[in-house]
């Protein structure tokens, strides 16, 4: 390692501190500089070589898409009522579980940081657009018919089980912040929120804590709505 110094250390898009005592852990990133003799051959110790690259991993990609759609399309039927993922669960799935590999073994699937930017991005503001589009000329017939009732109702039925659901998880199961947010998003079944909240503390971990409630949220989702439709 003579004339090679580290730079930085990643661990899951984080920073942590260069110290003397630090311990490397799997996956961890770790940036280096010096000479290019030298750093190649301090590479070969530390692990895989991950170069900055403006490439996308289309192949890799393109199949956690495919892999994740097919896994969410499954359906199970209990009492003649299907339950599924669906498919944009089942792709949020298979993401986490490509991007643990990617994590693992950073010598695929490769997608540079712009590009993740954009993506997230253009995705959280299309998914509030088309949700918009569609809810806003029911919302504006129930408005007309019912009056502002309407929407007090339908705020307080959205924020107070959120707001448990927040102080639950922080207080009752001591959750870190970051995965409280995550499992309240997911309980309401919104990728958006879930996008909003990365962004915001610029960190991946709340999707931790995102994926079994969105599961769970999914599959209440659809049974109560046959309850509701069989009651009425």
């Amino acid at each position: 390692m003579h004339g090679v110094s580290i730079s930085s250390i990643k661990r899951a898009g984080i920073d942590i501190p260069v110290l003397a005592k630090t311990v490397i852990d799997a996956g961890d990133m770790l940036q280096i500089t010096g000479l290019k003799q030298e750093v190649n051959e301090a590479a070969k110790h530390l692990g895989y070589v991950d170069r900055p690259s403006n490439q996308t991993d289309m192949v890799f990609v393109g199949l956690g898409i495919l892999l994740g759609g097919l896994f969410g399309a499954l359906a199970i039927h209990i009492g003649g009522i299907p339950i599924s993922l669906s498919t944009s669960g089942g792709a949020l799935i298979f993401g986490l579980i490509f991007g643990w590999l990617r994590s693992k073994h950073p010598t695929f699937g490769g997608i540079p940081e712009p590009a993740i930017w954009i993506l997230n991005n253009i995705g959280l503001n299309m998914f509030i657009a088309v949700v918009g589009i569609t809810a806003g000329p029911s919302f504006i017939q129930g408005f007309q018919q019912v009056g502002v009732s309407l929407f007090l109702v339908g705020a307080l039925a959205t924020a107070i089980p959120l707001i448990l659901g927040l102080l639950m998880a922080r207080y009752l199961f001591k959750f870190h912040p970051a995965l409280c947010l995550g499992c309240t998003a997911g309980a309401r079944t919104t990728t958006a929120a879930l996008g909003a909240i990365q962004d915001a503390v610029e960190s991946q971990t709340p999707s931790l804590g995102y994926t079994v409630t969105y599961a769970v949220g999914n599959t209440l989702l659809i049974i109560w709505g046959v309850v509701i439709v069989l009651l009425m």
